[in-house]
């Protein structure tokens, strides 16, 4: 056989297998027997074998893994993913509804999915073929898992749009896959995994995704992120387009006119999620009409057209056996019961919540008590309370120390909280929480400086201070436990690369009390740089829009310390970034025609990219959204702009081409 002949087979044989994956994976109804697709899957590999340049990135034998990766590379997503606002009862799908009701003036139909517990993912598909797959991360920025999603054979390599579309899913491990790795790992005795979401996301964050292949993985599709051309009216048409392309979508979902009607579909899956082979903890309920969605909007964290119902938390009985202390970042004393290990919601748990001394007085919980457990939102263990008819008489009260249990300073409990503090600065807990807290992933983000490591380092003195990890060397990490020289190379480029990080995450990592992640880009897209936002005063900061008085003393208060002083100083002198370096909306935003306005971009330009557009407007101050509405203030039309063009004529919306953006984008 020629090449040219082989090139034709392949191309035969890479249609066929995949067609026969997806009745396979997708429909659950295989047409071949399983005989005859290992032969002509034995055909392709060695006619690849025998001709390597006609491997393809659609070829089903690419579905094995690839070569190991040293590192996973950062995606940013250009529509965020946001995570959603909860619901833990019918009255709170009401309330859902009606201020749904009140946001948009058409009736309302709303579709329910079931909300599978796995891993996030986003998957980018070009000209038909998929090209990059990403985790969620914090919403914004995502780890690339293109090689380990390739191995998920219910998930198409090809689709039947040549459109660019990126596609939002659940990747999950069923129960005989999670049944079957953990016997396997039982077997070469290695500790099995928690539950199925953690084996899930483990498998995909394997830097071998000969790993990933070997686990079984599936996955749900369930929306769309970025859609050159969008002409879809509802997201009941996208589950079924989506079905339609050759992705697998939950066959479950159902469309509800009325809230009443998704009451009734949460509680029959109440009931019947034992018998689903893959585990769900909740239902997703989403407004259905698409300009109604972004009629409603959303709000900083999560969209106002949808909200996730999570199922009541399991609750189970067992001994409280003692109470420890541990010491957080800002001083305060937590509780953490000690328990006789127990078994709640697929996992056994030995540690559970009190939150505070005030709790576990109004709780009346003593040492040796029987305690009912239940995990909060099926994730974190708390005692909810005490079984006192079961007491016997040898319950013990217990009583929060005087002294911090980690440097022995004088406890106190600030006015208006009801939390013990060590106000001690160089306390070692609170010292080496900080550390944590500054390395996380919504802080400076520095991969491979997880707890463990940190605690490592404390631990040997290597660091006492947030300045501290940009003086490590290599001799000081070497030293460490499973540190070899190339771990200790991809650590130190990840502390060096988060020098360069925009004002906000420094400022989010300093800790300062009341500062979150959002208050923290508000204030750098404000001031811009540190130093400006060192001198400001209460009154200068009490100003801006989400900042209030407490936010404003608070930060005042931080900046005033002469240690806090010389930490920015010494953050400085090693070439720490400490300005913002985001889109900048104040000044230009206020004089600019896109100041406070909402702009949706359709058709294909010659001048910008997509992306490119969206950022110049947003940095004027606009918001770009994706459909359009009686809410839209600007439509940017290219060519073969279609649907979106017509309906904005139809609304009366202000209509640009790319030469009138262009002159105010100069």
């Amino acid at each position: 056989m020629n090449k040219q002949e082989a090139q034709q087979r392949i191309a035969e044989l890479t249609d066929l297998l995949n067609q026969y994956n997806y009745e396979y994976h997708v429909l659950d109804n295989p047409s071949v027997p399983d005989a005859e697709y290992d032969q002509k899957m034995q055909e392709i590999r060695k006619l690849e074998e025998q001709f390597p340049a006609l491997v393809t990135s659609e070829s089903p034998t690419q579905r094995v893994g690839g070569e190991p990766l040293d590192a996973f590379q950062k995606v940013q997503h250009n529509v965020p993913m946001l995570s959603l606002g909860n619901a833990f009862g019918a009255e709170d799908l009401r309330d859902f509804a009606r201020r749904a009701r009140q946001g948009t003036d058409a009736p309302i139909s709303y579709v329910c999915e079931l909300k599978i517990d796995g891993l996030a993912v986003s998957l980018l598909y070009e000209n038909g073929r998929f090209v990059r797959g990403a985790t969620r991360g914090d919403g914004t920025t995502g780890e690339d898992i293109t090689s380990n999603l390739r191995t998920i054979r219910s998930m198409p390599l090809t689709i039947k749009d040549t459109e660019t579309i990126e596609v939002r899913g659940e990747a999950f491990m069923p129960h005989q896959s999670f049944l079957k790795l953990n016997e396997q790992r039982e077997n070469n005795d290695a500790e099995p995994f928690a539950n199925p979401r953690n084996a899930a996301a483990g498998s995909l964050r394997q830097l071998d995704p000969k790993i990933a292949a070997g686990r079984n993985l599936d996955i749900f599709l369930y929306g769309v992120g970025e859609w050159e051309s969008q002409t879809l009216s509802s997201h009941s048409e996208r589950l079924t387009y989506l079905k339609e392309l050759g992705f697998k979508t939950n066959p479950e979902w159902k469309k509800c006119e009325t809230i009443e009607e998704v009451i009734e579909y949460v509680e029959y899956w109440e009931n019947e999620r034992p018998n689903l082979n893959y585990e769900i903890d909740g239902i997703v309920v989403k407004v259905d009409n698409l300009d109604q969605q972004d009629e409603l909007g959303f709000t900083a964290k999560s969209p106002r057209w949808a909200i996730a119902y999570k199922f009541p938390a399991e609750e189970v009985i067992t001994i409280l056996r003692e109470i420890e202390l541990s010491v957080g970042r800002t001083g305060v004393i937590t509780p953490t019961a000690v328990l006789d290990p127990v078994k709640v919601a697929g996992t056994t748990v030995q540690r559970a919540s009190l939150h505070n001394e005030d709790l576990i007085r109004e709780k009346d919980i003593r040492l040796g008590d029987t305690v009912v457990i239940k995990k909060a939102g099926d994730i974190i263990p708390e005692v909810v309370r005490a079984v006192q008819e079961k007491r016997t008489g040898k319950e013990k009260e217990f009583f929060m120390p005087e002294e911090c249990p980690e440097c022995d300073s004088e406890l106190v409990r600030l006015e208006e909280e009801v939390a013990l503090r060590c106000i001690n600065p160089s306390c070692p807990a609170q010292l080496k929480e900080g550390l944590i807290h500054f390395v996380s992933r919504n802080a400076m983000n520095i991969d491979g400086l997880g707890e463990k490591v940190i605690i490592q380092l404390f631990r040997e003195k290597l660091v006492h201070t947030i300045a501290d990890i940009y003086r490590l060397k290599e001799d000081d990490l070497l030293q460490l436990e499973r540190m070899g020289e190339k771990s200790v190379s991809n650590l130190l480029r990840s502390i060096d690369n988060s020098k360069g990080n925009s004002l906000e995450r420094l400022l989010f990592g300093l800790g300062i009390r009341f500062i979150g992640s959002k208050a923290a880009k508000t204030l750098a897209s404000h001031f811009e740089t540190m130093e400006n936002l060192q001198q400001a005063t209460f009154e200068d900061i009490v100003e801006i829009d989400e900042i209030g008085e407490k936010m404003a003393d608070s930060i005042v208060r931080y900046f005033d310390e002469a240690e806090v002083k010389e930490l920015i100083n010494e953050l400085n002198n090693l070439n720490v970034n400490m300005e913002y370096t985001g889109p900048k909306q104040q000044d230009i935003a206020g004089d600019s025609v896109f100041s406070g306005k909402t702009v949706v971009l359709t058709g294909k330009m010659e001048s910008f990219t997509r992306k490119g557009a969206k950022e110049a407007i947003e940095q004027l101050g606009g918001t770009v959204t994706g459909s359009v509405s009686k809410k839209t203030d600007f439509v940017i039309a290219g060519e073969d702009a279609g649907s979106k063009l017509e309906k904005a004529e139809k609304l009366g919306v202000t209509v640009w081409n790319e030469q009138q953006l262009s002159e105010v984008l100069d």
